[in-house]
């Protein structure tokens, strides 16, 4: 209670992702009571999972404990629980060990899990990157592949890759494996490349982007030995092929799906929620759930409107801008003022291709660059958005290894599984990484 007799705000977080940390974040330096719940004990910043996944960055780069984040903020508490249900009427989160945890406030930023259409195989034989996790079990796998001898051949083979979705994950994964296979082969851990062949429906890489940047991605990618393959949809996955709606097929042991996203699980079990595009939770412009006034959600379990009226995309940006937007508009009501309509500041959208080579297109007239000077923005840009001084220090230091040293890659120490995250941290903040803890397909929760 607070002087006036009232109930105190304690506002029930969902997921410690981007969105949901940024939103606890700035409720926690107002002081008010957050509890923020998420299936792991750690944040991970899901856009470099990719460099985790070839090497390029070690986990504890790109992940950092909640305690350690929050270490400052004495009214945040962070729960390591999994989620069985959400229960919006009733502001409360139901935990699969049967407890409860109901606050004054709600806010769902349960991130995303792969969609797979239906496609069969996919669920059991593709490797999706939407956790520190998944990285580390494809990093696992293809260096297993190495270690064991495997052999690209002429009809595809052992190392061979196949990766699904030309979007900026797919781009950014083939151009990582390209230059992994180069630095194998240089170090002569392998006698010749395996095939790295992104597939996808359409008819363009980057689809988002302008046609410019269509066109120097496929050059780029070609040139570094990736075969785009566009027009194609993938109709089966198996353990040791994938096969297309054109009726061919590609023998792998490995298939990277980037082909498209929905929302975490635990938001389908949620009666009451509207849902709509992606089965995310359609939200109203000050990112409330129609009906529910103390309910937000923000991020990629999100369906938000933009200034247009269209939707905006599911990126890292949209995500911390509205959990931060959503703690604003609760803080707003605290205040006894309006709540606010979300506004989006559209800084651009840019992809990573391979050393020296990137596409941002800038602001929003999308002012377009690439090679070298993306390159840059590209690391710079990650690099801050990286959480924690010590990891975006570790991760420019990765950056600059890798950038003068080619077969860097190659000739990092792998391990079973990372020991620790945030080596600047205490060590009692430092997690250990279960593999095999949980849902693989839930991004935040």
């Amino acid at each position: 209670m607070n002087e006036q007799g009232q109930e105190s705000p304690h506002v029930v977080v969902l997921g410690g992702g981007l969105g949901g940390v940024a939103c606890a974040h700035r409720l926690g330096d107002e002081g008010v009571r957050v509890t923020l719940v998420d299936r792991n004990d750690y944040h991970q910043f899901q856009p470099l999972l990719y460099q985790v996944a070839t090497a390029q960055l070690p986990a504890e780069d790109i992940a950092r404990p909640h305690r350690a984040i929050f270490r400052e903020h004495p009214t945040v508490e962070v729960r390591t629980a999994d989620v069985a249900q959400i229960d919006a009427d009733n502001l409360t989160l139901r935990l699969t060990d049967g407890d409860r945890i109901t606050g004054s406030h709600l806010v769902i930023a349960a991130g995303a899990r792969p969609e797979y259409f239906g496609v069969p195989g996919a669920a059991e034989h593709a490797f999706a990157l939407y956790s520190v996790a998944d990285a580390e079990r494809l990093r696992i796998h293809v260096q297993s592949l190495v270690q064991a001898g495997a052999e690209p051949n002429a009809d595809g083979g052992e190392l061979d890759i196949v990766v699904v979705g030309g979007g900026p994950t797919g781009v950014e994964i083939t151009g990582a494996l390209t230059e992994l296979m180069a630095a194998l082969v240089a170090t002569e851990r392998i006698p010749r490349p395996g095939k790295v062949t992104v597939v996808d429906r359409g008819d363009t890489l980057l689809g988002a982007f302008s046609e410019k940047s269509h066109t120097y991605a496929h050059e780029r990618l070609t040139k570094e030995g990736a075969e785009p393959r566009l027009g194609t949809g993938v109709s089966a996955v198996h353990a040791d092929r994938v096969e297309f709606d054109d009726g061919t097929s590609i023998r792998t042991r490995t298939v990277i799906w980037g082909g498209g996203e929905s929302a975490a699980s635990v938001v389908a079990n949620a009666p009451g929620l509207p849902t709509g595009r992606g089965g995310r939770i359609d939200v109203l412009p000050d990112l409330t759930v129609d009906g529910h006034p103390h309910v937000y959600a923000v991020g990629d379990v999100a369906n938000i409107p933009g200034k247009d009226g269209t939707i905006l995309p599911q990126l890292g940006s949209v995500a911390q801008q509205s959990g931060a937007w959503a703690a604003g508009n609760i803080l707003r009501e605290l205040h006894g003022d309006k709540a606010k309509p979300f506004h989006y500041k559209d800084k651009g959208i840019m992809a990573m291709i391979g050393r020296n080579a990137a596409v941002a297109e800038v602001g929003r007239h999308r002012h377009q660059v690439e090679g070298p000077v993306a390159f840059a923005a590209w690391l710079g840009v990650h690099a801050m958005l990286v959480s924690g001084a010590h990891s975006r220090t570790d991760a420019f230091l990765s950056w600059a290894w890798d950038y003068f040293d080619r077969d860097h890659a190659a000739t990092v120490e792998w391990s079973t599984t990372p020991e620790r995250i945030a080596w600047g941290d205490d060590a009692a903040d430092v997690p250990h990484i279960d593999l095999d803890r949980g849902d693989p397909t839930a991004r935040d929760a």
